[in-house]
């Protein structure tokens, strides 16, 4: 029982700190400058003809 406790305690901080930073990373890495033309051109891709 001990181990769940010790899990459960760092689920609920480090573990909601870790996920809540992931999430800002991937926020901040579609919206950095320059994204959108290598989002366009990637989509694009499929549509090119060979």
């Amino acid at each position: 029982m001990e181990t769940y406790t010790a899990m459960r305690h760092f689920a609920d901080s480090w573990g909601l700190l870790a996920m809540t930073l992931f999430f800002l990373g991937v926020v901040l890495f579609v919206f950095r400058p320059g994204a959108r033309k290598i989002a366009d051109e990637a989509a694009a891709i499929p549509l090119k003809e060979d």
